[in-house]
Order: structure tokens, then C-alpha cells, then sequence
């Protein structure tokens, strides 16, 4: 269970490193195994999916999957890696911005909704990996993605608190919420579907950052003063998604 919030803001989140088998540079059949998963999971939108399912989406031999990647864990693994590592390293990135923990929290919304947009089955692959994976594949889903998601909000928590931007919150509770609550357009295939008027579109996609960012905000803000106009810049950003 992550330790309760600290005031301390010294520490920042560390940048993803490459699990596993995925260390070096994919070759292209690696590529084309971890592009096949992917895909099967979105189509069918479930992370049950067999190794002989990607041989065939890939048109790769399967033995091949344990030449590259160890095995199915290995695999499913690397390809976490792939589709957070841009995620993770906006992390901090957005933490070294010269701009409010209002601002970076807004960021931080669009940026996860964001994420699940491109990977919809991003948070069930996740608790796949960490619930029925190894114990090893579970710690390494916990360095590379969990811990630096829960340190930046843990630091950045702290820093609008600091600052009387935000309530206290526990930073756990605040994770749980959070993510949970942006995955479930995605994951709720027919919710989605009812809103999207059958599929999900980029402006749903925008309606949704927006509505997001409205509810966890209109709950953490200590007060309104505590909101920076946006600069041009600020709106910009925010048309953008």
C-alpha cells in the first residue's frame, strides 16, 4: 500500500526504464508481435488474448514470442513498456513546468485520458499484469509504471497544498479515483458506445478531458482565487487536448 501524503516535495518521479527483454531496440518481428497484441486487445476489447491469437494477427511463428520476449508475461510486459514510456516520461517533464499545480493537474487529466484513448486496454493490462502475472513481472510493473504515476501525483498533491491550491486528500485514495474514473469510458465499451453514438471520437475524447478536469477540480480546489487566468499559451494547450 503506497505510504500516506508527505509535504515533501523533493523527490520527482524517475523516468521509465525499458523492462525486461525490451532493454535493447525492437527488431521488426518483435515490433510486429507487440503491434498484433495490441490490436487484438482494442478489437476485442479484453486482454484475454493467446499467444497462437497473436501468431496469427502478426503472421509470426509463436515460438518465436519466447525467442524475443521469454514468454507471454515478457511480452505483454514490453508492450506496457512501449505504450506508457512516453506517458511516463511526461511526468516529469510537466512537474518542471513553471506553471500552478492547478495547471499541471490539468495536464495531468488530459494526459492520462489521453493515453487511454490511443491504448484502451492500458489500465486492465496493468492489473492483468500485476494481479495474474509473476512476481516478477509484478515488480517490474510497479518500478516502471506504478510508483513514478503515484509519486507525481503524491509530490504534486502536496505542492498545491503547499501552495493553497488544494485540500488535503490521501494521495492512495486520490490515485484509485482518478484513474479509475478516466479508464472507464474506455473501459465500459458500452457506455462508450451510447456517448460516442457507437464509437469513441476525438470529441468525445475532448468532452471527456473537460468534464474530468471540471469534477476533480470542483473537489480538491481550496479556493477559487487559487485558479491562474490562462495566458494564451495556457489556452492554446487546453484546445489542443
Amino acid at each position: 500500500m503506497p505510504q500516506r501524503l508527505s509535504t515533501k516535495t523533493s523527490r520527482r518521479p524517475q523516468p521509465i526504464r525499458r523492462a525486461g527483454r525490451d532493454a535493447a531496440p525492437l527488431n521488426a518481428t518483435a515490433a510486429k508481435l507487440l503491434v498484433a497484441a495490441g490490436d487484438l486487445m482494442i478489437e476485442r476489447n479484453s486482454t484475454d488474448i493467446s499467444l497462437s491469437d497473436i501468431a496469427e494477427k502478426s503472421g509470426v511463428n509463436a515460438a518465436l514470442v519466447k525467442y524475443h520476449f521469454g514468454n507471454k508475461d515478457g511480452l505483454l510486459l514490453a508492450l506496457l513498456a512501449r505504450d506508457a514510456k512516453a506517458e511516463i516520461e511526461n511526468l516529469a517533464f510537466v512537474m518542471e513546468q513553471p506553471i500552478s499545480p492547478t495547471e499541471k493537474l490539468r495536464r495531468h487529466i488530459a494526459g492520462i485520458i489521453n493515453a487511454y484513448f490511443r491504448f484502451p486496454y492500458l489500465n486492465r493490462l496493468i492489473h492483468l499484469l500485476l494481479h495474474d502475472g509473476s512476481e516478477t513481472t509484478a515488480k517490474e510493473v510497479k518500478r516502471f509504471f506504478v510508483t513514478p504515476l503515484f509519486e507525481f501525483q503524491r509530490i504534486l498533491l502536496a505542492e498545491g497544498i503547499v501552495a493553497g491550491e488544494f485540500r488535503k486528500f490521501d494521495p492512495a485514495l486520490f490515485y484509485t479515483s482518478l484513474v479509475g474514473a478516466c479508464d472507464h469510458l474506455f473501459y465500459g465499451r458500452q457506455m462508450g458506445s451510447r456517448l460516442a453514438g457507437g464509437r469513441m471520437t476525438d470529441d468525445i475524447r475532448r468532452q471527456y478531458i473537460a468534464h474530468m478536469t471540471d469534477l476533480i477540480l470542483g473537489g480538491m480546489l481550496a479556493r477559487k482565487s487559487a485558479i491562474a487566468p490562462m495566458n494564451d499559451k495556457t489556452k492554446k494547450y487546453r484546445r489542443a487536448g
